[in-house]
């Protein structure tokens, strides 16, 4: 599961926040309750007095251990004392004590040097953003997938819309629920208002919970960042490590980037690098199949027919029936 070392650092950050506002609330309780009870005043400055007594042993000349245990014991007698001292005096037994959101790591984010829950949880709910700022992924779920828009009477290909958008829905949710970085790649084809970009989306959504990277992005945006990348601009969000580096990329709306060389060769290079290192991609399009032969050149349409699992989708625009 690789995140973006930019992730990291804003989940180590928002970390940092939970401790320091924690130990804040922590010193201004403290402050008040010390103020109103004498007898606890004076075991938080005996407290106080071992924690310097413990930042000043490299200048002891004894038993270093043994004054550290001997230490560790008064420190524990006086903080039980305290908490004693506490609900005698009405208040809690760690009423003293940050109020740290994660109590198991005390929102350092790491507990017995491995990355906590609570850490993951930050870094999943920021990959959400992330998505969340280029698409609609709160409103696209599989719950919410509307089979009913479909119509279920067959076309004169003997297809029933209905009957195949119920399997693409059950070959999606199968899809996210098993995912890995080495997951098949898919292509979602079929004419717009038909459900891609709600299936993509409610694929990312899984994906983002089960703690993976994600980016999603249309091949109009995706190509015209990566363009101005190289001219070193640094307002842009489809760099390229993101695009072929993350555990998924979605690249919606195929077809739609200006028709020119670059983004010819643009669409190549991300579909044959992420083939290549066996990251999975999904890739929808309005466009048929013999339209994609007719845009793109043999090199691109034969790693989709050979790399990518295609899903079809046939009926009526659903934005329109929904108006």
């Amino acid at each position: 599961m690789s995140y973006p070392n930019e992730l990291h650092i804003k989940a180590e950050k928002l970390l940092e926040q939970r401790r320091n506002k924690a130990k804040m609330l922590a010193e201004e309780k403290t402050a008040k309750i010390r103020a109103s009870v004498p007898e606890i005043d004076r075991v938080q400055t005996e407290l106080a007095n071992i924690g310097i007594e413990i930042s000043q042993l490299f200048l002891y000349k004894g038993d270093a251990q043994k004054k550290i245990e001997e230490l560790r014991s008064r420190s524990n007698a006086l903080t039980e004392k305290r908490s004693d001292l506490l609900v005698k005096h009405g208040y809690k037994r760690n009423d003293t004590e940050p109020p740290y959101t994660c109590p198991a790591c005390k929102d350092t984010g790491f507990k017995d040097n491995r990355i906590c829950s609570c850490h993951r949880e930050i870094l999943k709910e920021l990959m959400r953003k992330e998505v969340a700022a280029h698409a609609p992924l709160e409103r696209c779920t599989f719950d919410n997938f509307d089979l009913g828009y479909y119509p279920d009477a067959p076309l004169e290909n003997s297809v029933v819309p209905r009957n195949r958008a119920e399997k693409i829905l059950d070959a999606a949710m199968r899809y996210a629920q098993s995912f890995t970085p080495k997951s098949k790649s898919l292509v979602f084809i079929g004419k717009t208002g038909l459900g891609k970009t709600h299936i993509s989306l409610a694929i990312a959504n899984v994906v983002i919970n089960r703690g993976y990277s994600v980016c999603y992005g249309t091949s109009f945006d995706i190509c015209e960042d990566m363009r101005a990348e190289m001219f070193s601009n640094n307002d842009i969000f489809y760099s390229k490590e993101k695009v072929y580096n993350y555990d998924l990329l979605i690249i919606d709306d195929l077809g739609t980037e200006i028709d020119n060389k670059y983004n010819i060769s643009t669409i190549y290079n991300i579909v044959t690098n992420r083939s290549n290192s066996g990251k999975p991609t999904i890739i929808s399009t309005n466009l048929e199949w013999d339209e994609l032969l007719e845009k793109y050149e043999q090199r691109i349409t034969s790693r989709l027919n050979g790399d990518y699992l295609p899903m079809t989708f046939f009926g009526t625009d659903i934005r329109q029936l929904k108006k």
